[in-house]
């Protein structure tokens, strides 16, 4: 690892020795108007700049090759420019046209840096701005605001992402576009990434094996990092949330910089949450958490690359909502004692884009270490785990023309799970995990309007872990377990621009999962039950057909999607009628052909005669079912949500002031799994308003906000609280201050 490390530095650095090439330009709206604080940024180069007071603009140190550039100014269209540099300097001058309705995004997780509508896969981005989006202090929830996105939830501070009926080890989350490795596989832990830092978060909905392999066979959530500061300016923030429900804060600071050449930041985190009340004031026993998260990063662009260095630290203790702990404790706190789990996380990764002739190189590579601890009476652990993680990968963008783009990549990872101090439970024994995959890319645009990509893998991966136990005792002795899994997947999709305002997308995909640790070996006690693994499980095969329209125009956007996702030998844990001797009810995994369809439709409109009036109506649907007809576990309701937004410029104090109303409603869910029960239906309302405060120089952004404002009664289907017979969340009333701050370059130059 550290000979790579040190050889891809030495490649960035001797190819950064040389003349460097020069962007200048001037970004204006019509009739020449210009845009002072107009947005530049290369995604390709983690660089970015913004405009002058007249609009101008200059980005330089940049590498010979073809670069994707996003010009971006609040209430205009995004516009992405691609600029083939071969000579020292080059002049972009860029006219942006007005819009009230959100604007594309360069996506970076679909293979190729493109828009959101010029990908044949699906994919959606989410940008955690405290304006626009719910305040709580549980992440996932606030990803639930996609449509097509739900969460499986104990409480606050443990929940993981649902898409499109698909969970756990069914969707692969990166951090940064790293493979992110904590335990996934239970509803019981944390998703394990926080808000702090996180600039966009990119959702890709369905299969997507082609490019990251097994584990993401239902889709894919890339964290992205923030943006670094624009070129010669130092910025910073920090942020507070406060929450009555959990009686929770949230701390956040964070500081970066950025010269022509260099940039670095570092942000920390801390968050404190009590027992959280449920609907109608009772609390819920042991809902308590707390986590505290620093990460870093840095990075050098020169004229054949850039290279970025980031770690990430996070500790995390969450409270275990488990019968023996509602027995025991007594009162709200929020300081864990007694049925707790710990993840302690460390994420280092190392990434690298050289720019050779005309080709592109990513040269990456990362390793993650986790440790799990789980902790039954004070003092006393019964689980102690710690999986550690190397990934790499190598990706070729080789010469493209205008209407065509080729990659291909090598990539793979190397695990190790080993338990620690000889603890009383072996929940998963000794294991050695090796993955190596080739992949290739096709992209071709026809008649400026069609647009082709397909692509296939293959995938090797082995399993070996150490056996459990003593052989003499054959109702715990758990045998070596060594399997060899190979596998082929692959998609092809289109998008087709009718015209600037309606598109259509289709796309086809076959993709797999292998079965992990924990299905192929668990033995052992697991918070409320006995989970027992099956060795000869079989992959998971999943076969995706989704379609979509697109339109648009200034003021109104229709969004409609429908997907069909046959899943073969799909992976589920299931009670059985059996207990252990002490009486915990034992759970086995199971495997069965099963189907998922649904779809989401996103209606936004923009009344033109009322332009500080915005609207957005959105409905979800999907159901999965096995082929004997029982129905799948953890599917979530039909959901409609309904949000009527309200902006003024200057409201008393307040300046850009808003007040936003939110209605959630989830149908009733009548097809519950052979070991689930059905849920009522309900609805929750939100209610938020707030804007930026200006004392002197000082911009201050307050947001006050109320979620379940009636302390609604209820309970999600996804909610695993209905195993103690607990209830969701009552009413929070949050409030959210952010103080940026910097040092800015005179824009007078």
């Amino acid at each position: 690892m550290r000979k790579f490390i040190f050889i891809c530095t030495l490649l960035v650095f001797h190819y950064s020795i040389g003349a460097q090439n020069t962007i200048t330009g001037r970004i204006t709206a019509k009739d020449n108007i210009p845009l002072p604080g107009a947005t530049i940024y290369i995604p390709d180069l983690n660089k970015g700049t913004i405009a002058d007071h007249e609009g101008n603009f200059q980005l330089t140190e940049l590498p010979n090759g073809e670069l994707k550039i996003q010009f971006s100014f609040v209430g205009y269209i995004n516009r992405i420019e691609t600029v083939d540099l071969t000579t020292s300097g080059k002049e972009l001058n860029i006219e942006l046209i007005p819009t009230i309705v959100e604007a594309g995004e360069i996506i970076i997780s679909g293979g190729y840096n493109s828009t959101q509508h010029g990908n044949a896969v699906k994919v959606d981005v989410f940008k955690p701005d405290p304006a626009l989006t719910k305040s709580t202090p549980n992440f996932s929830e606030v990803l639930t605001s996609v449509p097509g996105v739900d969460m499986i939830s104990k409480g606050s501070g443990v929940s993981k992402p649902v898409i499109r009926g698909l969970s756990m080890n069914d969707i692969l989350v990166l951090n940064n576009g790293v493979r992110f490795e904590n335990y996934q596989y239970s509803s019981h832990h944390p998703l394990g990434i926080d808000e702090f830092g996180i600039g966009n978060v990119e959702i890709i909905k369905g299969p997507a094996s082609l490019l990251y392999g097994s584990d993401a066979i239902g889709g894919v959530i890339n964290f992205i990092k923030e943006k670094p500061a624009s070129v010669g300016t130092i910025t910073g923030d920090y942020n507070l949330q406060l929450f009555s429900n959990t009686l929770g804060v949230t701390n956040n600071l964070g500081i970066k910089g950025a010269s022509k050449k260099f940039f670095a930041g570092v942000r920390a985190g801390q968050k404190s949450n009590s027992d959280f009340l449920q609907g109608g004031g009772d609390y819920v026993p042991n809902s308590r958490f707390n986590e505290v998260s620093v990460k870093t990063n840095a990075g050098y662009t020169g004229r054949y690359g850039t290279s970025k260095i980031f770690y990430d630290y996070s500790n995390e203790k969450l409270g275990l909502v488990e019968d023996e702990a509602i027995e025991e404790i007594t009162g709200r706190s929020r300081k864990p004692g007694i049925w707790y789990q710990q993840f302690t996380t460390h994420l280092t990764s190392f990434q690298n884009k050289l720019f050779p002739g005309r080709s592109k190189i990513d040269i990456n590579a990362s390793y993650q270490n986790t440790e799990l601890v789980h902790f039954g009476e004070i003092d006393v652990v019964e689980i102690q785990m710690r999986l550690a993680t190397l990934s790499y990968e190598t990706i070729l963008h080789l010469p493209s023309k205008e209407n065509s783009e080729y990659i291909i990549g090598f990539q793979g990872y190397n695990q190790d799970n080993k338990n620690l101090n000889n603890r009383e439970t072996i929940l998963l024994p000794d294991a050695k995990i090796v993955n190596t995959s080739a992949f290739g890319l096709f992209q071709r645009t026809f008649f400026r309007k069609l647009k082709l990509q397909t692509g296939i893998r293959y995938d090797y991966k082995s399993i070996s872990t150490s056996g459990v136990g003593s052989s003499d005792q054959l109702e715990t002795y758990r045998p070596p377990v060594n399997k060899y899994f190979g596998s082929f997947s692959g998609s092809a999709g289109a998008t087709f621009n009718y015209s600037e305002e309606l598109l259509f997308r289709m796309n086809a995909a076959a993709a797999y999962r292998t079965p992990n640790l924990a299905e192929l070996t668990s033995n052992g006690p697991h918070e409320l039950r006995y989970e027992i693994g099956n060795a000869d499980l079989l992959p998971e095969n999943s076969r995706e057909f989704d379609m979509s329209i697109h339109y648009h125009i200034e003021n109104f956007i229709f969004d409609l999607a429908g997907f069909f996702n046959r899943v073969n030998n799909y992976i589920f844990i299931s009670p059985t009628t059996d207990t252990t001797d002490t009486g915990m009810k034992i759970y086995r995994y199971k495997q069965s052909d099963s189907y998922l369809f649904g779809g989401e439709a996103v209606l936004h409109f923009h009344p033109e005669q009322l332009k500080w009036l915005h609207s957005k109506l959105t409905f979800t649907s999907v159901t999965g079912k096995q082929n004997n007809g029982d129905y799948l576990p953890f599917i979530p309701a039909h959901k409609l949500f309904f949000e009527i937004r309200a902006e003024k410029e200057k409201l008393l104090i307040l300046h850009d002031a808003f007040v936003a109303l939110n209605i959630l409603t989830a149908f009733r869910q009548d097809n519950p799994a052979p070991d689930e029960t059905a849920t009522n239906s309900y609805s929750l309302l939100d209610l938020s308003f707030g804007g930026n405060i200006k004392i002197r120089n000082q911009v201050m952004s307050l947001i006050i906000s109320a979620n379940n404002l009636f302390d609604r009664k209820y309970t999600d289907h996804l909610s695993t609280l209905k195993e103690v017979n607990l209830l969701n969340q009552g009413r929070n009333i949050a409030l959210s201050l952010k103080i940026p701050f910097g040092i800015f370059p005179d824009t007078d130059q």
